[in-house]
Formats: C-alpha cells, sequence, structure tokens
C-alpha cells in the first residue's frame, strides 16, 4: 500500500485483527517519507511484516517511473533503519523453497541445507556452490513468491502503453460496487502466465491497455480467495488462503485500493486438503 497514505489504508485492511501499533505508525509516516528521498523514489509502498521467532522484518518496495519494473526492496528491523535487499534470482527462490519452519528475525542468520536436504548439500558441494543461505536471501525470496502468487491490483488500475511500459491510470474512479464483488475484477501484478495461453478469440474483447495481466477468477487451486465487504459494505477485502496473512482492500467508485501482509513468510501447503 501507498506510504503516502498508510493510516487510512491500515485502517481498512485491519478487518483480519493484523495490524500496527500506534508508535509503529508514527515512526514508518516519516521514515518512510525520507526513505524515498534518500534513495530518490518515485513512490514508496508499505509492503506489510513478516514475522520472526526473535523480532519481526518490515518490509518496504521502492518503485521507478515504470511500475512493472523490478522494484527495490529494503527491510528494517525498527521501522527506522533500512537495509536494501539483494536482486532476487531464479536460484534464491530455488533455494528457500526448500527450507520450511519460522524465520528467525536475524538476517545473517545461516540455515545448513545438509540439515535439510543431504542429497541437495552434496549436489551443491559437488557443483561448487555454498551449502547454506542466509536469512536475508530467504526473505528477498519468499517477498518476491508473495508478490507472484498474491500481489494484485484492481482492473483499470494501470494501464500499458505503446512502449510496453506500465503507468498508474489518472482516469481510474474505482471499480463498481457490482464489479467489485468479482474475482475477474483483480489481477496479479506481475509477468502474465495464463494471458498468453489464451486464444485469439478470447483476447478479441480483451483491452490490451488494462487487460494485459492474469485475472484471480482462474487461480489454482480454485477457493483460493475470500472475498468480503466491511465497513458497513463500503469496503471489499480479499484475502488469500494460500499465503495466510495477505489482506487486499478497494473502496469502490474511489482510487482507494492496497494490499498488505502480515504473517509468518510460510506458505500454506495444506490448502488443497482443506477446500
Amino acid at each position: 500500500m501507498d506510504a503516502a497514505s498508510l493510516p487510512a489504508a491500515l485502517e481498512l485492511a485491519a478487518g483480519g485483527g493484523a495490524g500496527l501499533s500506534p508508535e509503529k505508525r508514527a515512526v514508518l509516516g516519516s521514515s518512510l517519507l525520507l526513505l524515498q528521498r534518500d534513495y530518490r523514489f518515485d513512490r514508496v509502498w508499505f509492503w506489510g511484516c513478516i514475522q520472526g521467532v526473535r523480532g519481526a522484518y518490515y518490509i518496504a518496495e521502492g518503485l521507478g517511473p515504470d511500475r512493472a519494473a523490478p522494484r527495490s526492496r529494503l527491510y528494517s528491523l525498527n521501522c527506522v533503519e533500512w537495509s536494501l535487499l539483494p536482486p532476487v534470482t531464479k536460484e534464491m527462490i530455488a533455494q528457500a523453497e526448500q527450507l520450511t519452519g519460522r524465520f528467525q528475525g536475524d538476517p545473517s542468520f545461516a540455515y545448513e541445507f545438509a540439515e535439510i536436504n543431504a542429497e541437495g548439500a552434496e549436489k551443491l558441494i559437488e557443483g561448487g556452490k555454498e551449502t547454506s543461505i542466509k536469512e536475508e536471501v530467504r526473505l528477498v525470496a519468499t517477498i518476491e513468491q508473495i508478490d507472484r502468487a498474491v500481489g494484485i491490483i484492481p482492473r483499470g488500475a494501470f494501464v500499458k502503453t505503446p512502449l510496453q511500459s506500465v503507468h498508474e491510470n489518472r482516469n481510474f474512479e474505482g471499480l463498481s460496487f457490482t464489479e467489485a464483488k468479482k474475482l475477474s475484477s483483480y489481477f496479479h501484478f506481475t509477468e502474465p502466465v495464463n494471458l498468453k495461453n489464451k486464444t485469439l478469440l478470447e483476447k478479441a474483447d480483451l483491452d490490451p491497455s488494462t487487460d494485459f495481466l492474469d485475472s484471480l477468477e482462474h487461480d489454482i487451486p480454485q477457493g483460493s480467495w475470500t472475498v468480503q465487504l466491511e465497513k458497513g459494505g463500503t469496503v471489499v477485502v480479499l484475502r488469500s488462503l494460500l499465503w495466510l496473512g495477505l489482506t487486499f482492500y478497494h473502496v469502490p467508485m474511489t482510487k482507494q485500493y492496497g494490499y498488505i501482509y502480515f504473517g509468518n513468510g510460510e506458505k500454506n501447503l495444506d490448502l488443497p486438503f482443506m477446500l
């Protein structure tokens, strides 16, 4: 969610019970503005919080003019001092997927692959690679996984230009109350996968400037999202059952929307058996 509207946004997304203390909100209100100035970001989003055993990671994302470009990710342990995370790679994600259990809350903590997967550790040794992974790497890989799987936006909030860059749609005035209740009105804000597999007949009804992303209606497994009306039916809230703790909110007929994550950074692998 946008750092500029953080206090109001947290109130709209607080229906799940998770949130920030008044002290943390006050500190973030000033530190995120300083972060935007120091790193010269076009915009800063407060991504959320991953709770560890000994502490919590507060995450922020810095965006440039092209909203679809890779984002700079930063973490803080106290909401004041921010550290830049390394760019994520496919290898980082593959390594992080082998790890299970809670985060420790210490960026320098090292996970040993020999204790988790002996065969995988042997292959790494043969390939001359390190047999351990720092929690800092696991952190940025987990953020990337969550963004890809459940980072969402309303339809029409962003437009794609003929130069293939993505910008905020200044004409976007929010979804209607009817459309806001449909999963098809929300898109994954990441590289599309299902869109490429659609036939020309299916693409004929799509607007290439706004319908350039995958919608939520075909997410696997079916039923991994809940849609609820809160605040007297004035706010539509979507919650992910795959990554528990991800909450998206949108106030219909307005430009207010955003998502935030408050969880332990673990994927709900039992979801197919729970549906």
